[in-house]
């Protein structure tokens, strides 16, 4: 319910519905006056997910060009509702068909973590490649140098649909790179797909563990 409020609080978006596949969540949400939708927990995929509750949404297939879909994770209390907006801006560009936010990497930590995805940019803002390596690979000098020499970004894991392109995408079959890196964005790069990269200031904060809630709670 926090990342359902904070995300109602986006002027950009007609509908904010949580997807879900426990009854528990669904009911839940629907107590406090929320919308909510039952999806299949055959799902391999938030991605998979998102799109069952779309077309629960919308209904009119022929409509479907005529729609955005975010997909915001359930476990970010804390998003941005600017961050959001931002990512929505990115389809102002007809030719956006696919957004994610990506964010300037500052410390050599996160740089040579695998569970930080790193993103490559074109100079058009396409993503060309996602990777849990540092890349790109920086010739000739030692690592602790790298971010001096290069501006690396992570990726943020929020992502943008035109409707009808998010119908298309999860029709696609598991890809090589995707199996190889565990991330399923390089299966719609390996299929053609353009994915548009918007920078940001905002630091996704994923609550996953009572650890993680006492470690931010601390914060406060």
């Amino acid at each position: 319910m926090r990342v359902y409020d904070q995300a109602k609080k986006a002027s950009c978006f007609s509908e904010v519905v949580v997807a879900t596949d426990d009854r528990r969540i669904f009911d839940h949400v629907i107590a406090e006056g929320g919308k909510a939708v039952m999806t299949s927990d055959d799902h391999l995929s938030g991605t998979d997910r998102v799109f069952e509750a779309a077309m629960e949404i919308i209904r009119d297939e022929k409509a479907l060009n005529d729609h955005i879909v975010i997909n915001i994770q359930g476990d970010e209390p804390f998003i941005d509702p600017a961050a959001i907006e931002t990512l929505a801006a990115c389809f102002d560009d007809p030719g956006v068909s696919i957004a994610t936010l990506i964010k300037k990497i500052s410390s050599d930590e996160e740089l040579f973590d695998e569970n930080v995805v790193k993103v490559i940019p074109g100079k058009s803002g396409r993503a060309l490649y996602f990777s849990r390596s540092a890349l790109p690979f920086i010739r000739g000098k030692n690592t602790s140098g790298w971010l001096s020499a290069y501006s690396f970004f992570k990726h943020i894991g929020i992502y943008a649909y035109r409707a009808d392109v998010l119908r298309e995408i999860t029709a696609l079959k598991p890809s090589g790179l995707e199996m190889a890196e565990g991330l399923e964005q390089l299966r719609w790069l390996e299929n053609g797909y353009a994915v548009h990269t918007e920078e940001t200031d905002y630091e996704s904060v994923s609550v996953d563990t009572p650890e993680d809630l006492l470690k931010f709670t601390n914060k406060d």
